[in-house]
């Protein structure tokens, strides 16, 4: 693996690859020295042009949980505010000699740019690239996915996985909230249908893209009657955007009171789910308007697990971009990493 860029045309082998090898590495963190000396002397910069908190704080610990020296580089307080351009960064990268760029940045693109532009010969992990894709995000949902209702880990998502090797045939994924500005949803439709599960997207027709009929899925606008009839095995929520709504969330909907009251998540919706479905979303969250504090707050919801999972995903991640490619690397390190794994 080259480059992690979008889950639209991975292979169910390779989905089931990253998520085999996110099980491994899950099982590592369980014990009092995490860490692994896979990617020691390697460096992996994370390259962030947005805000962010979860993600860029998971692949840094995910990185050092490998022994990889890490450098992050945010574009606040950079050149970049000095008007440096995405090549001259990349070039910078380059002759400092970074082994993976972890890239964030507000430009439906960019990543794959960066990949394939010449600039720079290091692998490339997209952190998520406007509206457009958020691959390890996918991954980690999937994987959070597969444990509990193919793995039978248990309720506290820490027993033994069974999961491995298994695809998520015949799930049934509900996705819903603000998939237009969304670059979750557009990741996990495509993973998810690749690994076999049925995907229904749930919004309000503002909040639906054009040309979403092309996309591997169902489309619904109505939260209840999905629930009721469809009977979903998990329900994704989706943190409405509003920092991406141009002319603010009146544009798109009447009031945040009327969005919590047609496509909120909250405890009566979820007492009509099957008992063994579970409640996730990607964070970070607006309690009280696309999920309630009970619903967030109760024991089927895997939304804190989804965390400490996506840590395991992006060691998995990092592991097959900078080991499995370096067949002089992986026979040096081989008898360290099976000890330690």
């Amino acid at each position: 693996m080259k480059h992690l860029l979008t889950t639209q045309g991975m292979s169910k082998d390779d989905a089931i690859l990253l998520l085999d090898t996110s099980a491994q590495m899950a099982a590592t963190q369980s014990r009092e020295n995490k860490k692994l000396p896979t990617l020691r002397g390697r460096t992996v910069v994370n390259l962030f042009y947005e805000d962010s908190t979860r993600t860029r704080i998971s692949f840094e610990t995910a990185a050092k949980r490998l022994s990889a020296d890490v450098i992050n580089f945010s574009a606040k307080g950079s050149s970049v505010s000095k008007g440096e351009s995405l090549k001259d960064t990349a070039l910078t990268l380059h002759a400092m000699g970074a082994d993976a760029v972890v890239v964030r940045h507000s430009a439906s693109g960019a990543a794959h740019q960066l990949a394939h532009a010449g600039w720079l010969d290091a692998g490339v992990l997209n952190a998520g690239d406007g509206m457009h894709q958020h691959p390890t995000q996918a991954l980690l949902d999937a994987f959070t996915i597969r444990r509990h209702l193919v793995g039978n880990v248990g309720a506290d998502g820490r027993g033994a996985d069974t999961s491995v090797g298994a695809d998520l045939a015949g799930l049934r994924i509900a996705i819903v909230g603000d998939v237009l500005h969304s670059r979750v949803a557009r990741s996990n439709v495509y993973l998810l249908h690749t690994l076999g599960a049925e995907v229904t997207l749930i919004a309000p027709p503002t909040l639906v893209p054009v040309g979403v009929e092309m996309w591997p899925c169902r489309v619904s606008y109505h939260l209840d009657e999905t629930l009721e009839q469809w009977q979903p095995d998990a329900v994704m929520m989706l943190r409405v955007q509003r920092e991406r709504m141009s002319g603010g969330s009146g544009a798109f909907f009447p009031s945040p009171m009327e969005y919590s009251r047609k496509f909120g998540f909250d405890g009566r919706r979820l007492a009509v789910l099957p008992d063994h479905a579970i409640v996730m979303h990607p964070g970070p969250m607006n309690r009280g308007l696309e999920i309630s504090a009970d619903a967030a707050d109760h024991p089927r919801s895997v939304i804190v697990e989804q965390v400490a999972n996506g840590v395991a995903v992006r060691m998995a991640a990092l592991y097959l971009l900078l080991s499995g490619d370096d067949s002089a690397s992986t026979e040096k390190t081989s008898t360290d990493e099976r000890n330690a794994l």
